[in-house]
């Protein structure tokens, strides 16, 4: 039969304990950074991925008008001549 190591066992323990020590330190890290990310984005007044979208369509809308009316401006412009 063989002996059980105390040393070993106690060495075994106390390295899984240091383990689990490490996974809530970095845990804990990992929640502070993205923390202190969160606030210093929201520091920076970024605007969100929806809004950003409904601006660029609305710069799209505008521009397709005045395209249009720059051909219709041009077509009353040849029609009735340059005013000077």
């Amino acid at each position: 039969m063989q002996s059980r190591n105390r040393f070993l066992d106690d060495m075994s323990q106390l390295m899984t304990n240091a383990m689990g020590v490490a996974q809530g330190a970095r845990t804990e890290a990992e929640t502070a950074m993205k923390s202190l990310l969160d606030r210093w984005l929201a520091d920076r007044d970024f605007v969100t991925r929806e809004e950003f979208d409904a601006v660029r369509a609305m710069a799209q809308k505008a521009r397709e008008e005045n395209e249009a009316l720059k051909v219709r401006l041009d077509a009353l412009e040849s029609r009735d001549g340059p005013k000077a």
